[in-house]
């Protein structure tokens, strides 16, 4: 079977969130974001900006704002991948232009985003680096936002912990669902998705079983039903909106 190092790369991936106390080099971290702002942009809009923190005390804080996730306080970098439109809103004010702020723009900016942090996350990893995201960045997005000093029309979209692995405390690699879960041929599959799921979550509960973690045998639907039978972050689009994001779908 034919490989390259980057397919190795993506193929060996696991969430590390912990980290040596080893600092990671100005100029290696500036490598892999210049790599990652190669990334693919809608029409070229670029529509997104990275905030690196450094700082202990403004780590500390995004962690309890985090939902106390202690290896946002304990990386030596945390990388803020931001939705961006308040550049776009610049470059259309040299040309007497209103910007449009509407759904289109909102998933254009997050989507951005989303390209270039998974880009950073692939580079570091080829590197030598771990990472893990943090969806939580969304938990309080305003107060991540003054914390960060981010302007209106901008939002954390995720966060991202970079460091060298602590090799002591690397994790297995946990089980993806099935690919013909996921990988549909010409049209989307509805064929039996019970039977695949449950596989799954076999799979996924004998792993954590090996990794000493007491979970129920839905080890993978089970947790999904919890998280998705209450409203997650209900408070979001009205304060994303109130930032300067139209999530509403009308333009501005």
């Amino acid at each position: 079977m034919e490989t390259s190092p980057t397919l190795e790369v993506l193929n060996q991936h696991v969430t590390i969130r912990s980290f040596t106390d080893e600092n990671i080099p100005g100029q290696l971290l500036t490598q892999i974001l210049e790599a990652g702002r190669r990334s693919p942009t809608s029409s070229n809009m670029q529509a997104y900006s990275i905030i690196v923190v450094r700082d202990q005390d403004v780590k500390r804080q995004l962690a309890i704002l985090a939902g106390n996730q202690k290896y946002v306080e304990t990386c030596p970098v945390f990388l803020a991948f931001c939705a961006d439109l308040n550049r776009l809103k610049s470059a259309c004010a040299l040309h007497d232009a209103e910007m449009t702020n509407n759904l289109e723009t909102f998933l254009i900016s997050t989507i951005d985003a989303s390209l270039v942090g998974m880009s950073v996350q692939t580079g570091a990893e080829s590197m030598g680096l771990g990472a893990v995201m943090i969806g939580a960045m969304r938990n309080h997005p305003r107060k991540v936002a003054e914390l960060l000093g981010l302007p209106l029309h901008v939002y954390v979209a995720f966060g991202m912990c970079l460091g060298w692995p602590d090799k002591d405390n690397i994790p297995p690699q946990k089980p993806r669902l099935p690919a013909e879960l996921v990988i549909h041929q010409e049209k989307y599959d509805m064929s039996n998705p019970k039977s695949k799921i449950e596989a799954h979550n076999n799979a996924l509960a004998q792993h954590y079983t090996n990794m000493g973690k007491n979970l129920d045998g839905a080890a993978w639907s089970g947790v999904i039903a919890r998280n998705l039978s209450r409203p997650l972050r209900p408070n979001l689009k009205a304060t994303l909106e109130e930032m300067g994001l139209n999530i509403s779908g009308t333009g501005e």
